[in-house]
């Protein structure tokens, strides 16, 4: 753990989230919200990808630096999804995020990301992007 009390592979998230959100504006999309609670769930990305037609999409971020114990996406098992589904399902309830900005009212999908780290030095981290993954 580091002097923040966060492990290395919390810390790797967190960088594999910022890269996702990075990247995810790079495309023309907004970023809403970001390691959102939602009672105690935690949503990593809340985004707008603007479409057509524009969509809520609830990013789930995925690292692993290796496929030894399988893929990334073999990871998000049922009890993560339903969890995730009941964020989504409070938010449109609420009508707003956590901090109080308004939820916009547009279809919704669940994407799935999942980061894995550059094969050689100075190659660029890879990404796969599902969307609709659940």
């Amino acid at each position: 753990m580091d002097g923040g009390g966060r492990t290395l592979a919390q810390r790797r998230g967190a960088d594999a989230e910022g890269l996702v959100a990075t990247r995810l504006a790079g495309l023309g999309w907004s970023i809403v919200g970001r390691n959102v609670r939602v009672g105690r769930a935690e949503i990593d990305l809340v985004a707008l990808d603007p479409g057509p037609p524009a969509t809520l999409v609830i990013v789930e971020v995925r690292f692993r630096s290796r496929r030894d114990f399988g893929l990334a996406e073999e990871t998000l098992g049922p009890r993560k999804r339903a969890v995730l589904r009941g964020a989504l399902h409070r938010l449109r309830e609420d009508g707003r995020l956590p901090d109080g900005r308004p939820l916009l009212r547009l279809p919704a999908r669940f994407d799935l990301i999942v980061v894995e780290p550059a094969r050689a030095a100075g190659a660029e981290p890879r990404i796969r992007h599902h969307r609709h993954a659940f």
